[in-house]
This record gives C-alpha cells, sequence and structure tokens, in this order.
C-alpha cells in the first residue's frame, strides 16, 4: 500500500514538474506530503516518519554523490555526515559502487 501511494505521488509530482522547478525544496516536500495524505483517503498509516525520511534520504545519497562525482570524502562534507555514516548508508541503499 505505502509503495503504490508514493509511486502514484511521483507520477503526479512529473505531471507538474515545471511548476516544481523554481519552488523551494521545502515547499516541494510539503506539496508531495500533502498529496500523500490525501491518497491514503482514510487508510491508517505507521511509522510514516521512517517512510518519508527513507524516501528522501536515497535520492539524496544519489545525487550528492552525482554531483561530487563519486567522491565520498567531499558527499559526507556535502552533507554534514561523518564518511563512515555515509559509506552505511550507501551500502543499505545499495549505492556503494
Amino acid at each position: 500500500m505505502t509503495e503504490t501511494l508514493i509511486d502514484n505521488t511521483a507520477l503526479n509530482l512529473g505531471n507538474n514538474m515545471a511548476e516544481q522547478v523554481h519552488k523551494p525544496l521545502r515547499a516541494c516536500v510539503e506539496d508531495t506530503v500533502e498529496m500523500y495524505l490525501k491518497q491514503l483517503d482514510g487508510h491508517a498509516t505507521t511509522d510514516f516518519y521512517k517512510v518519508v525520511l527513507q524516501e528522501i534520504e536515497e535520492p539524496l545519497l544519489r545525487c550528492v554523490l552525482k554531483h561530487t562525482r563519486g567522491n565520498q570524502s567531499r558527499a559526507s562534507e556535502m552533507l554534514g555526515i561523518n564518511r563512515g555514516t555515509l559509506r552505511k548508508k550507501l551500502k543499505l541503499y545499495d549505492l556503494h559502487n
């Protein structure tokens, strides 16, 4: 259920991408969370905080690594986290290539 709703939300965001480009990151996250909650349509959800963080963390790591051309030291500095912590997260999301 959670994955389907997140996928549907992503599809809806794709349709509005031109509108999203100039919005602050905070506004994009807020819009996405509101859309997700509307799609729940009364269904209960648990661990919503954890779900949101996981959905944001993986693409964040991927984008920062791309930006730093795979340089984990620069990526960890940019993110403000320890390099060891970054490596654990990369392994968790299978991004450690």
